[in-house]
């Protein structure tokens, strides 16, 4: 019964990073608006107002092209409540990125087109082999990319309103230790692997209310992930194993609705600030299920209840220009945790969290631009897991250094 339990609780893991990273809104898709906090729904400087705010993207004058990536650098600590012990993980390096085409008849066309690529979530978390949690994982890969055409049409010389379909495409492979061993010792292991797509939309209002003052409203729309034809591989010991059948199966994987109020204000020529106010759709993800290909008596299609409640996110952004090239950012972000206690897992264990972002920009002339920014975070929080058990503290620190090119024509 035990090996059954554990078996189905992994799997549930599976979905739970793939929901939270979406959820986090960590806004690695435009360097300006990273350096500010995350705030770009009410200020627009960029081809990245396609993804932060497509109503406003026709405000923005120049045809552009922008390019940019955002190395993430994470380190998690679990410290076991029962035994003392500590363990980490080695994971490596990810590469969020986002890609921006904007296109119109400059400074005459109230019509705008574009589109955005870009990868909301993606990376790989490893723990130390052996650690004391590895029956509920061992390594966890997510990769994603999002595609969204969009269109934005300047109503009125206030007024703007954009909307981009989203096509999602993804890919998992999870692995975790199995509770059993065979006659040399050696731990039974699981590895499931699986591709993910969906569809979703983008939507925004922008409304220039005066020279310095403009509001922005936003709804990203849920994207249900369904993985239809996944591989699941046990290795186990030769007499368990009709009790394990490697086979396929399916899920669907929901990320939240996000809908969005932002504001900024241009204080000056040279000061500008920005405020975004996330509010994510968590209770949506209250239960998830598994169906497999092939039943056992120890591998039953499952369902895992989540229990996560919607959430809110604050972001805060200033941006100075020194001279008319040289600009300097700073941005504080604070977002509220929608995974409740006892739910707690260690793929990305999460917790209320504050991100302090520096960063900088520089147009070399016209047409040709760098912009670069550098995110750091930290979060701490004791859990117990309802299903798994598992006891302790996670300490978790991210490093997010990135840079942008673009270019105007």
């Amino acid at each position: 019964m035990r090996t059954r339990q554990t078996i189905a609780i992994s799997l549930s893991v599976l979905a739970g990073l793939a929901v939270r990273a979406q959820g986090y809104q960590v806004n690695l898709q435009g360097q300006v608006q990273q350096a500010m906090g995350g705030a770009g729904t009410a200020y627009m400087q960029d081809a990245a107002s396609l993804f932060f705010n497509p109503g406003g993207a026709s405000f923005v004058k120049e045809n552009s092209i922008n390019l940019g990536v955002s190395p993430t650098i994470s380190n998690i600590q679990f410290l076991d409540k029962n035994t003392g012990q500590s363990a980490r993980t080695k994971s490596p390096v990810s590469y969020p990125f986002a890609a921006y085409a904007l296109f119109g008849i400059k400074d005459s066309s109230k019509l705008k087109i574009g589109l955005a690529v870009y990868t909301p979530f993606g990376s790989t978390v490893e723990w130390e082999d052996g650690w004391m949690g590895r029956y509920a994982l061992t390594r966890l890969q997510l990769q994603s990319i999002f595609f969204q055409p969009t269109v934005s049409y300047k109503i009125t010389s206030k007024i703007g309103f954009g909307a981009g379909f989203v096509y999602a495409n993804g890919k998992v492979n999870l692995q975790k230790d199995i509770p059993v061993t065979d006659a040399s010792g050696n731990t039974g292991h699981a590895e499931l692997d699986g591709k993910a797509s969906g569809f979703g939309f983008n939507a925004g209002l922008y409304f220039q209310a005066t020279e310095k003052l403009s509001f922005g409203l936003t709804y990203r729309s849920k994207v249900n992930m369904k993985v239809s034809d996944g591989d699941a591989t046990f290795t186990v010991p030769a007499a368990l194993a009709p009790n394990f059948p490697s086979g396929k199966f399916s899920s669907e994987l929901p990320l939240p609705d996000v809908i969005t109020l932002g504001v900024a204000f241009k204080a000056n020529s040279k000061l500008a600030l920005a405020l975004d106010i996330n509010y994510v759709g968590w209770s949506a993800y209250d239960t998830l299920s598994f169906d497999y290909e092939t039943n056992t008596s120890s591998l039953a299609d499952t369902k895992s209840a989540r229990e996560y409640k919607s959430s809110p996110a604050f972001r805060l952004g200033a941006q100075y220009k020194l001279t008319e090239a040289f600009a300097i950012r700073l941005g504080l972000g604070y977002t509220i945790s929608p995974v409740q206690d006892g739910y707690l897992t260690p793929e990305t264990p999460d917790a209320n969290r504050v991100n302090y972002i520096v960063g900088l920009g520089y147009t070399f002339n016209k047409k040709f631009g760098v912009n670069a920014s550098f995110q750091f975070t930290t979060l701490k929080r004791e859990d117990t897991n309802l299903e798994t058990g598992l006891s302790g503290t996670y300490q978790t620190n991210v490093c997010i250094p990135g840079i942008s090119l673009f270019y105007n024509f």
